[in-house]
């Protein structure tokens, strides 16, 4: 279910959108579903239907079994009249998971025992002890045998003692959801359909009724304000931490790692303070990232040394755009590495440099304030602070190719597209337009003219 405007949420973006850990509250739920082998995943949507749909159109797990289909409930007549808009779209053969869009971290784990718990024949609940229960469904037993789920509002003051609530999770037969359906009415204090009626037309029919109750409230924690949607962050990220941290990875202080993807470390990798990983990024045994970086799909071999303040940003997972940095090199800080940079061993990438679509070789180096767009960069590369490729006509991207053992000095431009010879120099302040040879000194800048005893102008 995912219709609701979230009003408390004070934006114009619709709730289930907002992100947690990178990735949106509803797609969160969705990929639940895609670990759980889902067949058929119906997505009932209204607020702000129109950016939803096209949001899980575009970002539906890979291997997932389904392709969303969409139904809009309009008006939003309660939980009951949400579902009711997906029968048209279910098969009776199968068992139908009720989830909300805005409740992004319950486990495929967990609902994998309350399908169990289902069995294909009987109605499954999610519930779990609240010690403040206030405005949850109650659930309501003779003995052990759920009997109703009575919502807050309609709540009498000893059901309202009750402290075991219905989650809005539930595994229900298709077929038996169907009949049920068709028999709510609006005779409650909200004047809505509700879902969790469909309890006592279960009791009536000699179905039976299990809760599956579990313990951890953030499995059933919906987002409803940005404060909500905070906590839950936080508390996503301190499960991450403390997993790393369990697997050996050395956090200077789990309370300041953002996690927005796939995070995989070997051994003895330790992370300084505040940094933020996004997509899928794996770090090689030994790599040591400083504070404050930010890095996005990217793969860092063994022994490689990312200091602070270094942002790396690679294309899509799998793509040629990911960002590859090799074993021992060193990188930052202040630095730069575009999509498509690839630097191989024990390369040195120094403070304000940028790389992007670039590959360099084992042993080179760009220590200072310096650009590589576009560019081949072979073995030892010395490139020098202040010198560019010029990679860009004003149309179309251009390729730099520099050999082995060259030597770029400071200040120079590498006009595109340009070959520099190996063991070549370039003098400083040099700008080069065409190719050079092996082993040459190329230097192409203005002849200096000093002119003795010189007098500045003066007012």
């Amino acid at each position: 279910m995912a219709a609701g405007k979230g009003t408390r949420m004070k934006s114009r973006l619709p709730k289930v959108l907002h992100r947690l850990a990178g990735r949106s509250l509803v797609q969160h739920v969705v990929d639940t579903a895609a670990e759980l082998q889902a067949r058929q995943v119906v997505l009932v949507t209204g607020h702000g239907a129109i950016e939803v749909e096209a949001h899980l159109a575009q970002s539906t797990r890979p291997g997932a079994l389904f392709n969303p289909q969409f139904v809009r409930q309009e008006p939003q007549l309660g939980t009951g009249h949400a579902v009711m808009q997906a029968l048209p779209c279910l098969a009776d053969d199968g068992t139908v998971v009720v989830l909300s869009g805005d409740v992004p971290l319950t486990r495929a784990d967990t609902l994998r025992q309350l399908l169990s718990a289902s069995g294909g024949t009987r109605l499954a609940l999610l519930t779990i002890d609240f010690a403040n229960p206030t405005g949850y469904g109650r659930i309501v037993r003779v003995g052990d045998a759920v009997q109703a789920i009575v919502e807050h509002k309609d709540a009498s003051p000893a059901q309202r003692q009750i402290t075991e609530v219905y989650s809005g999770i539930m595994a229900v037969p298709a077929g038996m959801l169907k009949g049920w359906l068709g028999r709510l009415d609006t005779h409650n204090a909200q004047g809505e359909y509700y879902l969790t009626d469909i309890v006592k037309f279960a009791v009536a029919d000699g179905v039976p009724v299990v809760a599956h109750r579990i313990d951890d409230a953030l499995e059933v924690a919906g987002v409803n304000s940005p404060v909500q949607l905070a906590e839950l962050e936080r508390a996503w990220q301190k499960q991450v931490a403390l997993q790393l941290m369990t697997d050996g990875v050395r956090l200077a202080d789990p309370a300041r790692l953002d996690v927005r993807g796939t995070l995989t470390c070997g051994q003895d990798v330790s992370i300084d303070v505040n940094c933020v990983f996004e997509g899928q990024v794996s770090l090689g045994e030994g790599v040591s990232i400083g504070a404050n970086c930010v890095i996005i799909n990217a793969s860092i071999a063994a022994g490689a040394v990312i200091h602070p303040f270094t942002h790396i940003e690679g294309g899509a997972p799998g793509s040629k755009d990911t960002v590859e940095v090799g074993t021992g090199a060193l990188v930052g800080p202040f630095a730069r590495l575009r999509p498509g940079a690839r630097l191989g061993e024990q390369v040195h990438i120094g403070n304000f440099v940028e790389v992007k679509n670039s590959t360099l070789a084992k042993g080179a180096k760009a220590n200072h304030l310096a650009y590589l767009g576009d560019a081949v960069v072979g073995e030892r590369v010395n490139y020098g602070a202040g010198s560019i490729t010029a990679n860009y006509d004003g149309a179309f991207k251009h390729r730099t190719t520099i050999e082995a053992d060259v030597h770029i000095g400071s200040n120079c431009v590498l006009i595109a597209p340009v070959t520099i010879g190996a063991g070549g120099t370039v003098g400083g302040g040099s700008t080069v337009t065409k190719d050079t040879l092996p082993g040459a000194l190329t230097v192409a800048r203005g002849k200096q003219v000093s002119i003795p005893n010189w007098q500045r102008p003066s007012k």
